[in-house]
């Protein structure tokens, strides 16, 4: 069995654009928390924008639905407040101008639990930000609850 580790403890170990995918990780599990506190604005998740080219920003997901920048940021805003969301770092692979991301990723929504081997793989374009961003999963059945956040998208492909 592969040994798991907390982002924040192998960040330090990574540089180029490794790196720039480790700290979007971790900006996106601090707006995640942060969307939990009272007084929270949902405008904040612009922030992600800054690893983002989100002119060209295209994401595909976990059900292979295709979101834009706006798309995926209204998304995040819905989905945060009502979720819980951590991970564990396996592996992070930088050829060219492609990270792979590696994560046990474990998700509570609603009393529902789901814990999922992703992969993710961030494409980045000459200025050093993510155009382009696919989600692997390996994963037993969900739950349907925590399926009810994407009651709003289109899965169909």
């Amino acid at each position: 069995m592969k040994q798991m580790y907390d982002v924040e403890k192998v960040i330090g170990q990574y540089s180029g654009l490794s790196r720039k995918v480790l700290e979007y990780s971790l900006a996106m599990k601090t707006l995640l928390d942060d969307s939990k506190k009272p007084g929270f604005d949902p405008a904040r998740w612009e922030e992600m924008g800054a690893f983002l080219d989100t002119e060209n920003f295209e994401r595909i997901g976990n059900f292979k639905e295709v979101m834009d920048w706006p798309t995926y940021r209204d998304f995040l805003a819905g989905w945060a407040p009502n979720a819980e969301w951590e991970c564990s770092f396996k592996r992070v692979t930088e050829n060219g101008n492609l990270v792979l991301l590696e994560l046990e990723e474990r998700t509570s929504m609603g009393g529902a639990q789901n814990a999922v081997n992703s992969l993710s793989v961030y494409e980045f374009d000459d200025a050093g930000k993510v155009d382009h961003l696919d989600i692997y999963l390996q994963m037993p059945l969900p739950d349907p609850a925590l399926l009810a956040s994407y009651a709003d998208v289109d899965i169909t492909g």
